[in-house]
């Protein structure tokens, strides 16, 4: 029988129409914008200077604290500017922008497909070498991977929880990677493995997904302890607390980190990153991401340079028609609108959806009708409703009883509003005001 979490969630139209493309590179472009902050955590230190040539590979800026992150070239070329750039949230960051001039690379880096099976590294090699080499969360969250790899004390890990669920509709980036770079990240597996000395790996996957399921069962019977956990399809369970309750049907409680359970959980882009880190000596300078969209007439997956100006991709898959009517850096659900497609790649990035004009505008607000459809699908137990009513009153105590930071942001209670009503928008409002003020408190 498969398995899913028990509370909430809803079931989505997938909209996979970019499964059944093969991963294809996307031209180095003539200019990239790197930005030194693609990361949770401090923004890195800027190591270079305007006019100083670099390789594919080369230290950019330097990770400036624990949570925190190195940032690396993706081309070779020179360094033009060093001054805030628009990104994917509209707002101007510190970033360093590079004219490209060939394509020379850091002759340290390994860039043949041979693969490479055979771990010479040590657990504190294996960490160093993910923290070196710039490593996030390639999910969306952008932590710092060796963070998560270092247990705090007092803390045991158990086992590795790999998320190849992919559960945003139209997003295809993991499931291309999980067909055709499977034996790289059942590596990537056995490094983590080692580095966190656990012995058990369970990769959970959506039934929506049977040649991943099946390929990777296949090949994890050559690696010990790992196993494949086929999954219902439901909404949001990529989430880190939904993916356990699923794979190991333990809950995590409020408040606490999958660690806590003895878990350690990490995305099959990360994986296939920490494999490239460790076995190939290549930082995090490139990723997979989907391009697609009905509008779209080549929605493809490609693999981008990071730095790379969002217009590149859109252009390569077909080019913008009159008929889209907004952009989103992500998936339908949890993606962010993008203010202008000039705006650059970054390690975060998964996913670019072209939404047709007939599907992008919001329908008129009505008033609630107390259906409780919001409260029977939220998977944290929250009572939606109630939360936007207390952030439009600017009742933050209350908020903060109502267990408003325990919201994940998955939009699943906009998304099933008869009232169309803006729940998510106003809810992410009051979360930022109550953590801004916890924050402040602790201080």
């Amino acid at each position: 029988m498969l398995k899913t979490f028990p509370k909430g969630g809803v079931h989505l139209t997938d909209n996979k129409i970019t499964a059944g493309k093969p991963i294809d590179n996307l031209p180095v472009p003539p200019t990239v914008t790197i930005p030194v902050s693609q990361h949770a955590g401090a923004p890195a230190e800027v190591l270079v200077q305007v006019g100083d040539k670099v390789k594919v590979g080369q230290l950019l800026a330097q990770s400036a604290g624990f949570i925190s992150g190195n940032i690396h070239s993706s081309v070779s070329g020179t360094v033009k500017k060093i001054e805030p750039a628009t990104d994917s949230s509209g707002f101007k960051k510190p970033a360093i922008i590079i004219d490209v001039e060939g394509d020379e690379w850091l002759e340290t880096i390994d860039r043949s497909e041979t693969l490479i099976t055979e771990i010479k590294a040590s657990p504190e090699e294996i960490i160093q070498k993910i923290k070196a080499a710039g490593l996030v969360g390639l999910g969306g969250a952008a932590f710092p991977a060796h963070v998560k790899l270092s247990i705090p004390e007092g803390k045991k890990a158990e086992c590795l929880v790999i998320n190849g669920v992919e559960c945003e509709p139209y997003l295809t980036c993991d499931h291309r990677l999980m067909l055709e770079k499977s034996e790289e990240i059942l590596v990537g597996i056995a490094l983590l493995m080692e580095a966190l000395n656990v012995d058990k790996t369970f990769i959970g996957i959506e039934k929506n997904k049977p040649d991943a399921i099946e390929k990777l069962s296949v090949l994890a019977k050559d690696y010990p302890g790992v196993s494949v956990v086929p999954l219902k399809e439901k909404y949001p369970q990529g989430s880190e607390k939904q993916l356990l309750r699923a794979t190991l049907g333990r809950e995590v409680p409020a408040g606490a980190l999958p660690i806590d359970l003895g878990a350690v959980v990490f995305n099959v882009g990360s994986i296939f990153a920490v494999y490239e880190a460790v076995q190939k000596n290549k930082p995090l300078i490139e990723r997979v991401v989907t391009v697609t969209g009905k509008t779209l007439s080549n929605p493809s997956n490609f693999k981008v340079r990071i730095g790379t100006p969002v217009i590149n991709l859109l252009e390569a898959a077909g080019g913008v028609t009159e008929e889209a009517g907004k952009i989103l850096s992500g998936g339908p659900m949890m993606g962010r609108a993008l203010t202008n497609t000039n705006v650059p790649i970054v390690k975060g990035s998964s996913g670019i959806l072209v939404l047709p004009d007939t599907e992008s505008k919001r329908r008129p607000v009505e008033s609630c009708i107390r259906c409780g459809k919001c409260v029977s699908i939220c998977c944290m137990g929250l009572e939606p409703f109630l939360l936007m009513a207390l952030t439009e009153r600017n009742l933050t105590e209350r908020l903060e009883k109502e267990k408003v930071t325990n919201c994940i942001e998955c939009g699943s209670c906009s998304y099933t509003c008869p009232s169309s009503r803006p729940l998510l928008d106003y809810i992410r409002q009051g979360k930022s005001t109550v953590n801004n003020i916890i924050r402040a408190r602790k201080k």
